[in-house]
């Protein structure tokens, strides 16, 4: 008798009508093709993501100098429309504003590097004097400066010598971006029209509309945005003046504007390092206390204008809400870092400016929950001190009238 298995491999033939089933021991045959296929995607993907993270500085480079070039637009258009050349306009706002840049900065970092000095000389018998008090309170021993300050060589020397090779390597990539940005942002600015131009060519006249008025939107909503931070600018220097005079700190009226300038136009630290230099100042020239005293003035104020002065200017000049205008700061700080929180207030209100050109709106329905109520005209009107005023008021008047009546 015949084996199942052999029967039927005997007796099963292949039809010459119908086609042959694929063998089931061997892969088919676009197996290997999409195998290689999908190695190619993913290592294409991959090159992409990488070259797409490595060109993301680039892309950070040409949006500040796309916000630089619309800042400086309007000093371009008043030279050109008093006779000047495109180029010849563009290099004079490009370098006239990098001038003034640098004298703010000469001037300033020469009395900061001397401060700094003068800080750095101070050390030892500021800590000498630490020392001695401590000792005598708490009844406990100190190492002298020098050997504390030959334990600390000892210690973070080979730190702070790779430290210095990495300050050393910031300066080095600061410059190359600052030559990046001044390069792109001249030829922008110098070919103006001609790149809005170029721009439109390849959209239809209907796109093109659209995209001029989304470009003059967002020029409008970056001038808002640098007048606005000259404001902030000009009240933070007048209440730092004014509080450096009451204390008695050098230096004053230089101080507030120089913490005023750094702390508006320098994104997240800039209110560090435009209070250090009068916490400096007054720590060397003055003493400990009133270093104290005013950064905690600077702590203070930062706060009444995160509060209070940054909103109000920022929703009267970018037309924006204050709540809107803070939260986008913090959200645009926590994503893309420093410069998404220094871009973050024209940004958003560009975005805004968009969204009530082109979103449509509806009529809105009867509701007490879109208005405030209206004030009943029996209800007092004031706290708590003009409804004592007003019975007082009502008492009197009462009393006056029960003497005119004979009654009292």
């Amino acid at each position: 008798m015949r084996q199942y298995g052999a029967s039927m491999s005997d007796d099963v033939a292949p039809s010459p009508d119908r086609p042959l089933q694929h063998d089931s021991s061997r892969p088919p045959r676009w197996v290997p093709r999409v195998l290689v296929m999908g190695a190619v995607a993913v290592f294409v993907a991959a090159w992409t993501w990488s070259a797409l993270g490595q060109l993301s500085t680039i892309f950070v480079y040409l949006l500040i100098s796309f916000f630089v070039a619309l800042a400086l637009e309007p000093i371009v258009v008043w030279l050109v429309r008093h006779g000047w050349r495109r180029g010849v306009a563009a290099g004079t706002a490009l370098f006239g504003s990098v001038i003034v840049a640098v004298v703010v900065l000469a001037m300033f970092g020469n009395l900061f590097v001397q401060q700094l000095v003068q800080l750095v000389e101070s050390l030892p018998s500021l800590y000498a004097s630490v020392r001695q008090w401590a000792e005598s309170t708490f009844d406990v021993t100190w190492p002298p400066s020098d050997e504390l300050l030959t334990q600390l060589l000892d210690e973070y020397g080979t730190d702070v010598a790779s430290g210095t090779i990495a300050v050393g390597a910031t300066i080095v990539g600061f410059v190359f971006a600052a030559l990046t940005i001044g390069l792109v942002t001249y030829y922008l600015m110098a070919a103006g029209p001609q790149f809005r131009v170029a721009v439109c060519r390849w959209l239809t006249p209907d796109r093109q509309t659209e995209v001029l008025r989304l470009w003059e939107i967002t020029q409008v909503k970056v001038s808002d945005f640098i007048s606005s931070r000259i404001v902030l600018a000009a009240l933070s220097a007048a209440f730092t003046a004014v509080f450096l005079v009451i204390m008695g700190t050098p230096y004053a009226l230089p101080l507030a504007l120089f913490t005023g300038v750094v702390s508006q136009f320098v994104p997240t630290i800039g209110t560090y390092i435009g209070g250090a230099l009068p916490v400096a100042v007054a720590l060397t020239s003055q003493g400990l206390p009133q270093a104290l005293g005013v950064l905690a003035f600077i702590i203070a104020y930062q706060q009444l204008e995160n509060l209070y002065f940054s909103p109000k200017v920022s929703a009267r000049a970018l037309e924006m809400n204050p709540a809107v205008s803070f939260v986008a700061v913090l959200a645009f700080g926590a994503v893309f870092g420093a410069l998404g929180a220094f871009l973050a207030l024209p940004i958003a209100a560009t975005i805004q400016a968009v969204g009530n050109t082109y979103l449509q709106r509806h009529e809105l329905v009867d509701s007490d929950m879109l208005r405030d109520p209206v004030p009943d005209p029996d209800t007092p009107r004031g706290g708590r001190r003009e409804r004592n005023r007003r019975a007082a008021r009502e008492a009197a008047r009462t009393v006056d009238e029960r003497q005119a009546d004979g009654l009292d």
